[in-house]
């Protein structure tokens, strides 16, 4: 066996998982237009049920907040319901886990793809270092309407529903998507919250609104089946911290004293405009179990793993081509690389039509 530390069981809280090859959440855009998962993306997931854990998707908490083209799935209506528990039972088939990312967009969004409605973010700062896929073609990122105090319970509450709704669908938990540059995580770095008030300035205000959210989902779950998602390096969605390793000590600190399923970290930087080591002061702070994501080959998740520093590794690209990672890295076979072109396209290329390896 290759890389036998990541084929033995582990409990991420709840969750009993039959190995530590987690399936990171990929973005890509299958739903149809009412922002419903399809038929395809429930023979996409049951495909890679080999995952210690599938982490499904971003996936909309709240309708109006589309922020990917207009095709990424949602969880608040009763069709997203039934046809999310076309995905869980596909997985379920094959002996598989799987958890919802909860997500709101945030100041991502585009008016064009959301019926002429604002997006909104903690301050009125817009995103500036790209532009957005629309329906009339790339535009730039619109300045967000900065959200009141007063508004806030309700976005609290649409992630609460919108944890009940993952359950009604069948999934085993949910993961609070804190990073990427999106609502949660644009409220908890410095760079895009110039804020005042009881949700700006100093780092515990800055992560209210993430923590009150973690705790609306742990009083539908349980925390033992709610994960965390952070980006504190990443600068995705012009994404920047004064103290992204003070950032990452205070929040985890907060985390561990809730009992969470596990704490999903992105180590680096996607464009490399942030450096430093933030999953060593996650690990002294949070106590739990500790999920590692960016950039790991198999023998160093291997090696993570057997020294107690990692619970699981979460592999983002490589599960998109290779439908059977896990069963391919324990095998020692080859990856197969994914064809950029069609990580947001429309229907089976590139999507459900990625062999399996061939059985001896």
């Amino acid at each position: 066996m290759h890389h036998a530390p990541l084929f033995t069981p582990v409990a991420l809280g709840s969750l009993q998982l039959a190995n530590r090859i987690l399936m990171a959440p990929l973005t890509r855009c299958r739903a149809d237009a009412a922002h419903v998962p399809t038929d395809l993306m429930a023979e996409y997931y049951g495909q890679r049920a080999g995952a210690g854990l599938i982490i499904a998707e971003a996936t909309m908490v709240i309708e109006g907040n589309s922020a990917f083209g207009g095709r990424e799935p949602g969880i608040y209506s009763a069709a997203q319901v039934a046809a999310w528990k076309k995905v869980t039972a596909a997985v379920h088939a094959r002996g598989g886990k799987i958890v919802l990312q909860l997500w709101h967009g945030g100041r991502a969004c585009h008016s064009l793809l959301n019926q002429g409605a604002q997006p909104v973010g903690p301050s009125p700062r817009r995103i500036e270092n790209d532009e957005t896929h629309t329906p009339l073609g790339k535009r730039p990122y619109e300045i967000p309407r900065e959200l009141r105090d007063d508004e806030l319970p309700g976005i609290v509450a649409g992630f609460r529903h919108a944890a009940q709704q993952a359950q009604a669908a069948g999934f085993d938990g949910v993961e609070v998507h804190g990073a990427n540059g999106y609502l949660l995580d644009a409220f908890l770095r410095s760079g895009s919250n110039t804020r005042s008030g009881p949700y700006g300035g100093p780092v515990g205000n800055r992560a209210r609104l993430l923590l009150e959210v973690v705790d609306a989902a742990g009083g539908v779950w349980g925390a033992s089946r709610v994960g965390v998602r952070l980006s504190p390096l990443n600068s995705f969605n012009d994404m920047k911290d004064a103290d992204p390793v003070g950032l990452t000590t205070w929040v985890a600190t907060e985390l561990n004293r809730r009992g969470l399923a596990y704490l999903h970290v992105m180590r680096g930087d996607f464009f490399g405009a942030q450096s430093g080591d933030v999953m060593t002061p996650a690990r002294a702070a949070f106590r739990g179990p500790l999920v590692g994501n960016m950039g790991y080959t198999a023998a160093e998740a291997a090696a993570a793993v057997a020294s107690g520093a990692l619970a699981a590794v979460a592999f983002g690209h490589h599960y998109i081509s290779n439908p059977d990672l896990a069963e391919r890295l324990q095998a020692g076979v080859a990856l197969v690389e994914p064809d950029a072109n069609t990580f947001y396209s429309p229907g089976a290329a590139g999507f459900t039509d990625y062999p399996a390896m061939p059985r001896a």
